[in-house]
């Protein structure tokens, strides 16, 4: 299946990468020539999305050991601190250092990369087949925030169940979420349907409710950024006031993401760290103020869906069911 998005270019001196702030009104790219430009481009938000942010920095010490090869550790330290909830970030490092550990050469670091780059996709395209099999015939679905093309290496993760399940015609309608306060939803998620020509209708988060009590919906599709031993998920804020009323509305919930977001060494959510940013995102929009002059803001930007609330989680390993510990240590043995 061809991909019309893609938010990473390899250059080979430098990564481009397709500046996601300014989506949908403006498609203009980033050119990141160190691990610096990277690491700002991740907490930035340029880049976003667990696989993403991951292949992102993968890149990102490749650039750094091509200007100076001791320069490994400082890169990494720098890109490990850009993003602290997505562990596909500290995944993607710990590869690429055991790779240079075996190979302290960086031509066989960036064959790495890119490998980490290709083996997305790959997944992306398995979890969409192996989730859009769970979908009934003519199925409607929610998603939240944006896992499609932009977020991963290609194709996405509940994005791609959405595009697979489209292209194999057990889709017939797609609601997504606005998703405050980055509106992630309307300006990506909106974008990416579009481009790939498949109707959807947007709706304000503290919608979903009633959308689930008015309409049949059949499954809502998540991605995540750590998901614990136990099947707890981190994903973006308001996944896990989706999850309640999915459940309090017989919906069913699932989440799609590779086995590199599993994270065995949080035993429960109650270990994943949970990234909080400035208040002016919340009081602000574009610069401009939305909230009164000095208002305070919690401002959250994942929570963690217990995985009592979880009906499947979909990785290229397979679909687990109901997932408790003793499932996930089973797909991940």
């Amino acid at each position: 299946m061809s991909n019309a998005v893609q938010p990473l270019i390899w250059m080979k001196d430098h990564l481009r990468v397709l500046d996601q702030r300014l989506l949908p009104h403006e498609v203009a790219h980033l050119d990141c020539r160190s691990a610096g430009d990277i690491a700002a481009a991740i907490h930035g938000m340029a880049v976003r999305g667990a696989p993403a942010i991951g292949i992102a920095a993968a890149y990102g010490l490749v650039l750094a050991v091509r200007e100076a090869p001791e320069g490994f550790d400082r890169a990494e330290s720098v890109l490990a601190a850009s993003r602290p909830t997505a562990v596909n970030l500290r995944w993607a490092l710990e590869r690429m250092r055991g790779a240079w550990l075996r190979q302290p050469d960086v031509t066989a670091l960036e064959a790495e990369a890119v490998a980490i780059h290709q083996e997305d996709l790959a997944q992306n395209l398995k979890m969409g087949a192996l989730g859009a099999e769970l979908l009934p015939p003519r199925a409607s679905v929610l998603t939240h925030c944006n896992t499609g093309a932009l977020a991963t290496g290609g194709h996405g993760t509940a994005l791609g169940v959405i595009r697979s399940g489209w292209a194999r015609n057990r889709i017939v309608r797609v609601f997504n979420t606005e998703t405050r306060p980055w509106l992630q939803g309307a300006r990506l998620t909106a974008w990416e349907l579009r481009e790939e020509g498949i109707p959807a209708q947007l709706l304000a988060d503290g919608a979903a409710a009633h959308l689930m009590s008015r309409e049949k919906i059949d499954w809502v599709i998540v991605g995540a950024d750590r998901i614990a031993a136990n099947g707890d998920t981190a994903n973006k804020i308001g996944t896990y006031a989706l999850a309640v009323a999915a459940r309090r509305h017989g919906v069913k919930f699932m989440v799609v993401a590779p086995s590199g977001t599993f994270d065995l060494r949080c035993r429960s959510g109650a270990e994943i760290p949970i990234e909080e940013r400035t208040a002016r995102e919340l009081t602000e929009f574009r610069g401009q103020p939305v909230a009164p002059a000095g208002c305070d803001a919690y401002n959250p930007v994942f929570d963690v869906t217990p995985a009592e609330l979880i009906d499947a989680i979909v990785c290229e390993r397979g679909v687990i069911l109901n997932p408790d510990t003793a499932k996930v240590e089973a797909m991940l043995a």
